[in-house]
């Protein structure tokens, strides 16, 4: 007989639904607004020409990693943060967010330095086609020029999420990908610019929301209290924090890169419609992880305030939630599909490959649901060692696989059965492992 929920239980479960549905649906919408900015792109850019979408599907893989990897500026902050307040400390957490924004100015600043001069050999490192590099070189180095603002933007939303406000990120994120879409179109093919066009509306568009953010932490620094200059040692600690986060994500990045350069090199209706793919399971991700959002949050708050039995209990249910998402999710891309093709590009070589593609992210979504959860509850908690682990062992066993895709004569579907089938099984096995130890519940105001 299955066991029946006592009132204590269903009231338990009401309460965390409640929790993770306001911090959810606000993380959900300004999540989406992030992959809508490549989405918008992609779509301006695609009806210039298949060379110019295909220089975009490299330039912009390179630029999503570049800030990507640095993630660690928001998850990082996030689980300090909200660790902080479930312990009553709102000076001390808001503190910790202005050492993450001091780092998220110094490594914008050393990624331009990086990627200016770089920019053609970086290119061809994916052995894009001589018609796509000359497009993909001009988006990358004006692109560039974003960085700085990205990063202060991950940070500061960190603080914001651990703070419990999903909203203020979500305005911002509708504000700024509002700007982008009128820029992108006006300097695109008002002004004639072309794909350069489109890389500086981004880039204003993205500064625009930098600016907004900070104006908000500054705010709440001074009405706490809280000192606005930077702190080396404070800095330092940020970075240190954050380092087993950036082996996750340079390990999780490195498999899409590699997924990108075999796309590559099947050719350039293939990359092309890799981007699209990749942009529309990138934007299907953004919208699970709104739930791995409000679990980093909950989780620290919960595990802050010393109770180790509501972080628990709030894990279970966001997992429930986690798989109801992916089915809705992909449920909507096959529904979707015939409208998304035209959407992109009106070339049939690209159809024929971007159709299989888009239905192999559409069953998969369920599996992506738990495994985004389950990552935003261990980031909450702070269990960035194991993560870093995970996701190196996930590496090891994609790596060969996806490079041997065109050495058996495989084409894209094969290639994306590998990117959400393969990649993403590895990850929920090593996730969900941990989950059930319980090794990651460590309460208290900072992790030890």
């Amino acid at each position: 007989m299955t066991h029946a929920p006592q009132p204590a239980e269903r009231a338990s479960v009401r309460r965390h639904d409640r929790e993770i549905i306001a911090l959810a649906l606000p993380a959900f919408g300004a999540l989406v607004a992030e992959p809508l900015f490549v989405m918008v792109d992609s779509a301006i850019v695609g009806h210039l020409g298949t060379p110019q979408l295909a220089g975009l599907g490299v330039a912009a893989t390179l630029l999503t990693t570049s800030v990507n990897i640095f993630v660690f500026l928001a998850y990082a902050t996030t689980a300090a943060v909200a660790r902080r307040v479930g312990a009553g400390d709102l000076p001390a957490a808001i503190r910790q967010g202005m050492d993450g924004i001091w780092l998220a100015l110094l490594l914008g600043a050393a990624v331009i330095a990086v990627v200016l001069p770089t920019a053609p050999t970086l290119i061809d490192l994916f052995g894009t086609s001589s018609t796509a590099a000359p497009y993909a070189v001009t988006y990358l180095r004006i692109s560039a020029l974003g960085m700085p603002a990205m990063l202060v933007v991950l940070a500061a939303t960190g603080v914001l999420r651990g703070l419990q406000d999903t909203r203020t990120p979500l305005y911002v994120a509708v504000a700024g990908f509002s700007a982008n879409a009128v820029l992108n179109l006006l300097l695109v093919y008002g002004a004639g610019l072309g794909i350069a066009g489109s890389a500086w509306g981004t880039v204003i568009a993205q500064w625009g929301m930098a600016v907004a953010y900070l104006v908000v932490v500054v705010r709440g620094a001074r009405r706490h209290g809280a000192s606005l200059r930077p702190d080396v040692a404070g800095i330092r600690a940020s970075g240190r924090a954050g380092a087993p986060l950036l082996v996750r994500t340079l390990s999780l990045r490195a498999m899409l890169v590699i997924a990108t350069a075999v796309a590559a090199r099947l050719g350039d209706a293939e990359v092309a419609a890799h981007q699209i793919t990749l942009t529309v399971w990138s934007l299907l991700a953004f919208a699970l992880d709104a739930i791995a959002i409000a679990g980093q949050a909950i989780i620290g708050r919960y595990l802050g305030a010393g109770d180790a039995a509501g972080a628990r209990a709030a894990c279970r249910r966001m997992v429930q939630w986690g798989v109801v998402s992916g089915v809705v999710l992909g449920a909507l891309v096959v529904v979707a599909r015939p409208l998304l093709l035209p959407l992109f590009t009106s070339d049939t070589t690209v159809h024929d490959q971007l159709t299989p593609a888009l239905l192999v992210v559409a069953v998969t979504s369920p599996i992506a649901g738990v495994v985004f959860v389950l990552d935003g509850v261990l980031m909450g908690a702070g269990d960035g060692p194991y993560l870093a682990w995970a996701a190196l062992v996930t590496l090891v066993v994609f790596a060969p696989v996806a490079l041997a895709v065109p050495v058996l004569g495989g084409g894209l579907t094969a290639l994306w059965w590998t990117i959400a089938g393969l990649m993403m099984a590895v990850r929920l096995i090593t996730l969900w492992l941990r989950a059930r130890s319980g090794r990651w519940v460590v309460t208290g105001a900072v992790r030890v």
